[in-house]
């Protein structure tokens, strides 16, 4: 009995100290340090930053700056205007991924003539993810507590894709 907890334990050790190869590749994008000012365009749309165009800047460091812009016009309703802003502190990073602390906040305007929105200011902290999905392609979601000019908070998703040009 203990001869044959002897080899098991033996083999369990002999395969543990094994040297073997992953079975994933890691990435060939620059992730952990950019080294440069990194400029991105895509489309960005959340309640706490706006919905449309987006512009994101990340910086030498650990900072990102995004701006949005969203004009909307369809044929049987009245134009929606989305202008926001966002930024964006990296918590952590690697060659296909991202997490970060996010602030973001927009005004939103629906109608013509007057505003139909009661709360068209938002404001909105969280943290969010941002994930490599090919080449220079990045998916980025949020959770951010957001706050409304009329009082409410609630906590709300956001979601963008960029295109970096390394």
């Amino acid at each position: 009995m203990k001869r044959s907890i002897l080899i098991a334990v033996a083999g369990v050790l002999f395969f543990m100290l094994t040297p073997v190869q992953a079975q994933v590749a890691a990435s060939n994008v620059k992730g952990d340090a950019f080294g440069k000012g990194i400029h991105g365009l895509g489309f960005s749309g959340g309640t706490a930053s706006g919905a449309g165009i987006s512009y994101r800047y990340h910086t030498e460091g650990k900072s990102s700056l995004q701006a949005i812009l969203g004009v909307f016009k369809p044929k049987n309703t009245d134009t929606f205007y989305s202008f926001g802003a966002e930024f964006q502190h990296d918590l952590t990073r690697s060659n296909s991924a991202r997490f970060f602390f996010g602030s973001a906040s927009s005004y939103v305007y629906n109608g013509s003539g007057g505003n139909k929105y009661a709360a068209p200011f938002r404001f909105g902290v969280g943290l969010g993810g941002e994930f490599l999905l090919q080449d220079a392609v990045h998916l980025s979601f949020q959770g951010l507590f957001t706050y409304f000019s009329d009082g409410t908070i609630l906590p709300l998703p956001q979601i963008a894709i960029h295109y970096y040009f390394y």
